[in-house]
C-alpha cells in the first residue's frame, strides 16, 4: 500500500487583472460560491467539503500564484517541509498557523521550476452539498514543464507522489486513489497548462458545458474521454485567459495498477481522445495553455 504524505490537491490561486469579472464568472457561470475575503484575496468553494478550491487575487497579469496540497498529518507537514528545503526549494514561508480563512498550519515553497506550492494540515472543512452540474472539488492541476523528468522526480522523491502513467508529452502523478492529481506537460516554458474541476458525473459535464456555451464561452476541446485516467473532459478559457476543465469519472487505482508508457497511448490519425468525436483543440485554447506564467514573487 502506497504511503502518501500528501493526501489531496486542495486549491489553486490565480492572480487576475479583472477581479470583479473573474468573481462574476466563477460564481455566476462556472458554479463556485464566494465563502470568504481576506487581504484582498477572494476565496471560492465548490460543493464538496473543502473550505475553498480557488483563490482570486488582484494582479497586473493572469498568473498561477500557488498550488495548495493537503498533508496527511502535522508530522507529515513538517517532514515535507524539511525534505523540500533539503531538495533546494526556495522557502517562501515556514510551517506556521495559516493566515487564510480556512485556517490550519501551512508552509509554502517554490519548487525547482518556479511554481509556488503550499502544504496545509488541519484546515477547515464544510458540509458537502450535491448540485448536479456544479464542481465538487479540484481534480488535477496540469503544469507546463521544460524538463518533465526532473520535475516528475521531484514530485516522487521529495513529495511522495507516484507515477501513474507516462504518455509521449505528459507525466501523470497521484497522491491518493485518483489516477492523477498533478499532470506535467512538455512545453517550451514553465507555467500553468490548466486546472481541472471534478463534476459529479458525465451528465454534469455535459450540462455544465452547455451552460458555458449559453454564456458565450465556447468549448476549447471536448467533450471527450482521455486515455490516461479515463476521465471525461471539456476545456474552456476563462475571462482572464486561464484554461479550466470540467471533468468526471476519473479512474480510481491502487498499487496493483501497472503504469503504462507512451506506446500504450496512441490514437488513430486525427483522433485526440478515446471517443474520437471531439473537434480538434481550438487555437485559442492551445494559445492559452502556454500563456499563464507562475507568479514570480509573493507579498
Amino acid at each position: 500500500m502506497s504511503d502518501f504524505p500528501v493526501t489531496a490537491l486542495r486549491s489553486v490561486e490565480f492572480t487576475t487583472p479583472h477581479l470583479a469579472g473573474s468573481i462574476a464568472f466563477y460564481t455566476e457561470v462556472w458554479g463556485l460560491d464566494v465563502v470568504a475575503e481576506a487581504g484582498g484575496t477572494v476565496y471560492l468553494a465548490a460543493t464538496g467539503s473543502d473550505f475553498h478550491v480557488l483563490e482570486l487575487t488582484p494582479g497586473e497579469v493572469t498568473s498561477l500564484r500557488k498550488v495548495s496540497f493537503r498533508a496527511r498529518s502535522q508530522d507529515d507537514l513538517h517532514r515535507l517541509f524539511a525534505r523540500a528545503r533539503q531538495s533546494g526549494c526556495e522557502v517562501i514561508s515556514s510551517p506556521v498557523p495559516s493566515p487564510a480563512p480556512s485556517g490550519g498550519e501551512s508552509f509554502m515553497v517554490r519548487e525547482p521550476q518556479g511554481c509556488a506550492i503550499e502544504f496545509v494540515h488541519g484546515d477547515r472543512n464544510k458540509p458537502p452539498r450535491v448540485i448536479a452540474d456544479h464542481p465538487e472539488r479540484l481534480a488535477h492541476v496540469n503544469i507546463n514543464s521544460v524538463d518533465i523528468e526532473k520535475l516528475s522526480a521531484f514530485y516522487q522523491e521529495t513529495l511522495g507522489f507516484r507515477l501513474s502513467d507516462r504518455s509521449k508529452l505528459m507525466a501523470f502523478l497521484r497522491c491518493n486513489d485518483d489516477h492523477h492529481a498533478v499532470v506535467l506537460a512538455e512545453a517550451p516554458r514553465n507555467g500553468l497548462n490548466h486546472v481541472a474541476f471534478l463534476m459529479p458525473d458525465l451528465e454534469s459535464v455535459m450540462r455544465g458545458s452547455g451552460r458555458m456555451v449559453d454564456h458565450g464561452y465556447p468549448i476549447g476541446w471536448g467533450v471527450g474521454r482521455h486515455g490516461p485516467g479515463d476521465n471525461v473532459f471539456a476545456y474552456f478559457v476563462d475571462p482572464a485567459g486561464a484554461v479550466i476543465e470540467y471533468t468526471a469519472e476519473v479512474l480510481q487505482i491502487d498499487d496493483s495498477y501497472v503504469a503504462k508508457g507512451p506506446g500504450d497511448w496512441v490514437w488513430p490519425p486525427g483522433r485526440t481522445d478515446q471517443w474520437g468525436i471531439a473537434p480538434p483543440k481550438s487555437e485559442a485554447c492551445k494559445t492559452a495553455q502556454l500563456a499563464v506564467p507562475f507568479a514570480t514573487a509573493r507579498a
